[in-house]
């Protein structure tokens, strides 16, 4: 991670293109309008994005560009200025910078084309997608496509939570852990839609990573395998298709998730500059060993299992 441990690349990093307009900070609060001030500032901020990799604290970031924080209505053409910026990023900062396409997962045939289109043309190596949509989460026929089309490119998906209705309503009472606590749940609701869906039945390549939010569906999905006789074999579905991050470094989280999905599938990841901002490699390396991870095993979650999933495979 530095002089101390193995390298990290940080798999969950949001990154705006300046030629967007972003809106006015939320927050009923001055210190939460602050703060989003901070980081609307800093995630359109290349020089802020690169400056952990410049000082050594990682080895490489891998960007997303999250369209509901400024386009969440956006159209195909939105998507595709997106991916072009996006392809420019990496080619500037080849080998430190891993750019994820943005699609609507639940636009259908247009969405899967446009996915092609940032793999095969642009180059990017995985795609980034909403959990859900309304009422539509990710076995709905309309994302059927898309996923398809990133398991036939061999390309992760990366599944992001979103603010679900009406629960973020209801929730908002209790400020940012209510907040969590609903984007956690429709994380977790999409997995397992995906599980009981017969997404990962069909899609036998597909692979995704949630958000360490989401470790409420892991645990339940893995928890009824195990122990009530329904479906036994969800741990294997869990293992051979569902990676998680991080998202910040909590070892007991940290070691839950290693326990269920085994370590090959769990990344560093620090939802930067939203959640974690500033140097995050010894948090990390301090993280990991309280987790019990052996220096193999550190390694893998600190840069070698995201390098592995973002790997080109060979086209058919």
């Amino acid at each position: 991670m530095n002089a101390t441990g193995p390298a990290l690349i940080d798999f969950h990093t949001h990154y705006v293109h300046p030629g967007w307009t972003l809106p006015e900070p939320r927050g009923n609060t001055p210190a939460q309008k602050d703060l989003w001030s901070t980081i609307h500032r800093r995630i359109a901020d290349e020089k802020a994005l690169l400056e952990s990799i410049e000082a050594g604290d990682l080895a490489g970031r891998v960007v997303n560009t999250p369209t509901a924080l400024f386009a969440p209505e956006a159209d195909d053409d939105t998507y595709r200025r997106i991916n072009d910026q996006l392809a420019e990023l990496s080619a500037r900062h080849a080998g430190r910078i891993h750019a994820l396409a943005s699609v609507d997962v639940f636009a259908g045939e247009a969405a899967a084309r446009e996915l092609h289109r940032a793999v095969r043309e642009l180059g990017l190596r995985g795609v980034f997608v909403d959990s859900a949509k309304g009422a539509l989460l990710l076995d709905a026929p309309q994302a059927r496509p898309v996923l398809r089309a990133a398991a036939e490119l061999g390309v992760v998906v990366f599944v992001h939570p979103v603010n679900p209705e009406p629960l973020t309503t209801q929730l908002a009472p209790y400020g940012r852990l209510g907040t969590l606590l609903a984007r956690g749940t429709v994380n977790s609701a999409s997995l397992i839609a995906l599980i009981e869906g017969g997404v990962f039945d069909e899609l036998a390549d597909l692979k995704v990573v949630v958000t360490a939010l989401a470790i409420g569906g892991i645990v339940l999905a893995s928890g009824f395998g195990a122990e009530f006789g329904r479906r036994p074999e969800i741990g294997a579905i869990l293992r051979r298709h569902v990676h998680v991050d991080t998202m910040g470094f909590d070892p007991v989280l940290i070691r839950a998730a290693v326990d269920i999905l085994g370590v090959d599938n769990v990344l560093a990841g620090s939802d930067w500059p939203i959640v974690s901002d500033g140097p995050i490699s010894r948090a990390a390396e301090n993280a990991l060993t309280a987790a019990g991870l052996d220096a193999e095993a550190r390694a893998k979650v600190g840069s070698l299992n995201g390098l592995r999933l973002l790997a080109p495979k060979p086209l058919n």
